[in-house]
C-alpha cells in the first residue's frame, strides 16, 4: 500500500516508498530512452542529434512541471540536461556508426 510521505511513521516507511518510487523512475526512464534510440534512427547525420530550441523546450516545460509540484527548479533543469546531454551524445555516436 501506498502512504503520503506524512503518513510514514519511520524511516522503515520511507525508505520503502522511495525504493517505490526509484523502480518506478527507473522504468519510466528505460521507456523514455526507447525513444531517445528510435530518435537517432529517424535523422541523417550526427547535427542532427542536437537541436537547441526543442532542448529549451524540454527544459522549460519540466522545470515548470517540477515547480507547479514544488520540486526546485534547478533541480529538476540539472536532472533534464543531464539526461539530455546523455541522449545527444548516444544519438551522436550512433549517427557517426559507433556503437550500431
Amino acid at each position: 500500500m501506498t502512504k503520503s510521505p506524512q503518513a510514514c511513521a519511520n524511516m522503515d516507511e520511507v525508505r520503502v516508498e522511495i525504493d517505490r518510487l526509484d523502480d518506478a523512475l527507473v522504468d519510466l526512464l528505460a521507456e523514455r530512452w526507447g525513444y531517445v534510440d528510435r530518435a537517432w534512427q529517424l535523422k541523417d547525420k550526427p547535427e542532427e542529434a542536437t537541436v537547441p530550441w526543442r532542448i529549451q523546450q524540454v527544459i522549460d516545460r519540466v522545470r515548470a512541471r517540477g515547480e507547479e509540484k514544488n520540486l526546485p527548479g534547478a533541480l529538476t533543469e540539472a536532472l533534464w540536461r543531464q539526461l539530455i546531454g546523455w541522449g545527444i551524445q548516444y544519438e551522436e555516436e550512433k549517427l557517426r556508426g559507433e556503437n550500431k
